[in-house]
């Protein structure tokens, strides 16, 4: 049985017999507090014959719990750090459900990552301690893959999990909000404090949990057009949503076809779009790129 890796003392002696040192480049940080492990399995409700993905297991801190959860499951852990392969090999030789892949996660093309681990949409979790200046990203990557994962679990920073749960109206909502619950129904776990890592962190982090839907939470008639209307939106947040679409430097229309779709919405005019639900920009979005492509 190996010791409970995420403490202080275990996680100490791990880096000191392996002569590492954290990368703040690769914004490292250990979980040490076993408690916040088992709130993100609890989380995943993770039964014996899961497939998992776990994003930079670093020593191995939620590996541990992962895998005393799967019998006849498997668990992909993928980890940038050659220097931690080692480590998580040495530390989980005697698991033959772990396959431990040394690649960096954005340059996983999700697709040929399922064909080639025989995976099932629809049936995969991913858990991950993310690091917190490629979070968005990662999530992003995953989300927009065209694979349906059965469940994301995170921890991330709180501003950040604060942002992709907001709702309308509030000085959280904005761009990253529309574009994580466009995919996923989100929902805030746990809030941690800087004490449970190592190195401690300046933020507190919370846990969440992302539901992906089967379809995108809204209709609309081209994407990446809906999200270049809701970038313009939000990067002029302090204007009505008239001037700002009217003045958007990534869009190009005239005054009288915004206050058309606008009327043909039922938006006031002189609304800011933060306040406006997704539902009601994928409408707006809709409206406007039929006058773009008439």
């Amino acid at each position: 049985m190996i010791d409970i890796i995420a403490s202080p003392d275990k996680t100490r002696e791990i880096l000191k017999e392996n002569k590492i040192r954290l990368s703040k480049g690769l914004g490292q940080n250990f979980l040490i507090d076993r408690k916040i492990v088992d709130i993100i399995i609890e989380t995943a409700t993770l039964t014996a014959n899961d497939s998992v993905i776990e994003i930079g297991p670093g020593i191995g801190s939620l590996t541990q719990g992962i895998l005393e959860r799967l019998s006849s499951g498997s668990l992909m852990a993928i980890e940038k750090d050659s220097r931690l392969i080692k480590v998580l090999t040495a530390q989980f030789s005697g698991y033959n459900n772990l396959d431990l892949i040394n690649k960096d996660v954005l340059d996983i093309e999700w697709h040929s990552f399922f064909r080639e681990k025989k995976l099932k949409d629809g049936e995969v979790k991913v858990l991950a301690n993310l690091p917190y200046y490629i979070t968005t990203p990662i999530i992003m990557s995953l989300l927009e893959s065209n694979v349906l994962f059965k469940q994301l679990i995170f921890m991330v920073q709180r501003e950040v999990a604060e942002r992709m749960a907001a709702s309308p109206g509030g000085k959280e909502y904005g761009v990253l909000s529309i574009a994580v619950q466009y995919f996923a129904r989100v929902e805030i776990v746990h809030e941690v404090s800087p004490s449970v890592f190592i190195p401690r962190p300046d933020v507190y982090s919370t846990v969440i949990t992302l539901y992906p839907h089967q379809k995108p939470s809204v209709e609309v008639v081209d994407r990446q057009f809906f999200f270049q209307v809701v970038r313009a939106i939000f990067q002029q947040r302090r204007k009505n949503i008239k001037n700002g679409l009217s003045k958007a430097a990534n869009l190009n229309f005239t005054r009288e076809e915004v206050v058309s779709s606008l009327a043909e919405v039922g938006i006031d005019p002189r609304i800011r779009g933060e306040k406006l639900s997704i539902s009601v920009l994928a409408k707006l979005s809709n409206s406007l790129w039929e006058k773009n492509n008439k």
